[in-house]
Order: C-alpha cells, then sequence, then structure tokens
C-alpha cells in the first residue's frame, strides 16, 4: 500500500500549484482523503479532506478559497489546486487516508505517503 504524492516545487507569491497524491497497491473505497503540510519546527498541520464520494470537502480557514481538493476514483488519485500561494504555505505537503469521515487529525489518518515540498518566495 503505497500513497505517492508529488507537484511540489518553488512559486512566487500569487502562484498556483497541483499537487497529486496516487494510490497504489489497494483502492481506498470508503477511505477519506486528506492533505497536511508540515512547515520546518512546527507540527503538521490540517489543510483539506474530501469524502470518499468526493461530495464533501473541507478546509483549514488559512486556506479557504484559495485551495481545492478533489479526487478522481477512476485514477485512485487525489488533487490539491492550490491558487495564490503565500510564503506562510511554504511547507512539506502530506497526503494521507482516513476512515473516519472528513477527519482533520493526523492520528485518524491511517495510510501516509511521502512528502513534497512546496516552497513559495516573496
Amino acid at each position: 500500500v503505497q500513497l505517492q504524492a508529488s507537484g511540489g516545487g518553488l512559486v512566487q507569491a500569487g502562484g498556483s500549484l497541483r499537487l497529486s497524491c496516487a494510490a497504489s497497491g489497494r483502492t481506498f473505497s470508503g477511505y477519506a482523503m486528506g492533505w497536511f503540510h508540515q512547515a520546518p519546527g512546527k507540527e503538521r498541520e490540517f489543510v483539506a479532506v474530501i469524502s470518499w464520494s468526493g461530495g464533501s470537502t473541507y478546509y483549514a480557514e488559512s486556506v479557504k478559497g484559495r485551495f481545492t481538493v478533489s479526487r478522481d476514483k477512476s485514477k485512485n488519485t487525489v488533487y490539491l489546486q492550490m491558487n495564490s500561494l503565500k510564503p506562510e504555505d511554504t511547507a512539506e505537503y502530506y497526503c494521507a487516508a482516513s476512515r473516519t469521515v472528513l477527519a482533520r487529525v493526523p492520528s485518524s489518518y491511517e495510510y501516509w505517503g511521502q512528502g513534497t515540498l512546496v516552497t513559495v518566495s516573496s
């Protein structure tokens, strides 16, 4: 079972990036998929989550209106579209899978991918 996050990089403030999280080894039927970020020296923080059906989403206040989470079940892939990026969005971004509906704490997630680094320059 593996979650592979990709799409990170260096972008100027105001720019956009789209992160992808591809699942392999199994399908995550019934799992909510979440995104977290972790800046150096800080705890891992919730960013966004999408339900298994894709019909429900929840966002951290800091990213509402700027980030959009979506999933393509046919590709077993989840996306995080990040617009209007700010320097404070700089962090390692992780995707994860949870059986808890719209989970927002790391301890509720059973599977984690490796991080992808997002750096936003001012």
